[in-house]
């Protein structure tokens, strides 16, 4: 189990809609991208997110090249 205080946020940008509520995002302090998927909120409130749209996401420092979509921007 991860603590919160072990949680890495950024933020980005979606570049590309994949099946199944996930996402290929990139971040904006460098050039990676990361897949993503949506958090429990944005699913129970059906918000729509789609391609350049900003968003804030939440990594662990275990694993840099998947992340989890907590806000959109």
């Amino acid at each position: 189990m991860v603590k919160k205080s072990d949680v890495i946020e950024m933020e980005g940008e979606i570049v590309e809609v994949l099946p199944s509520q996930m996402f290929r995002v990139k971040l904006d302090n460098a050039e990676h991208e990361i897949t993503c998927y949506t958090a429990g909120r944005l699913r129970q409130h059906k918000i729509r997110l789609v391609a350049s749209d900003r968003v804030r996401v939440e990594m662990t420092p275990y694993d840099l090249t998947k992340g989890r979509i907590t806000y959109r921007l």
